[in-house]
């Protein structure tokens, strides 16, 4: 049995996605482990809290996958949309190194594959989500 991550996927205003520098100096999505009797989005919602300082309302999943942290050790990760509620002021906890925001085209390259597709995917549901034609004719 592995142990399960959920991670967010949260957008700013500008529409670029926040990513934060752990101490294997990779770049991953706000989130962590969840704790006994937690559901995955009370979780999710608690770790953005922790990790940024800011209140998210945690959204539809994303995806899943298997992700080998380090040879040999693998956790389960659950990737879901997220919503800032309020203003975006996040600052970055004890567990990173540094926080900052990326747009889906300029992702940095030690960002791990599985995340980077769950961005992508994200990026693609919201663009599915928003009308690119409004017109009423």
């Amino acid at each position: 049995m592995y142990p399960v991550s959920v991670k967010g996927i949260l957008l700013t205003p500008a529409h670029k996605v926040v990513l934060l520098l752990n101490e294997r100096e990779e770049w991953e999505l706000p989130g962590g482990r969840i704790e006994l009797g937690e559901s995955s989005t009370a979780c999710l919602a608690r770790e953005i809290q922790e990790e940024l300082h800011l209140e998210v309302e945690v959204g539809t999943p994303i995806d899943t996958y298997l992700f080998e942290v380090m040879p040999h050790k693998h956790v389960f990760i659950a990737t879901y949309r997220c919503t800032l509620i309020g203003p975006f002021t996040p600052s970055v906890s004890h567990e990173h190194k540094r926080l900052d925001v990326f747009s889906p085209h300029a992702l940095p390259v030690n960002l791990p594959a599985g995340y980077r597709h769950s961005i992508l995917a994200a990026y693609d549901l919201s663009a599915n989500m928003t009308p690119t034609n409004t017109s009423t004719a």
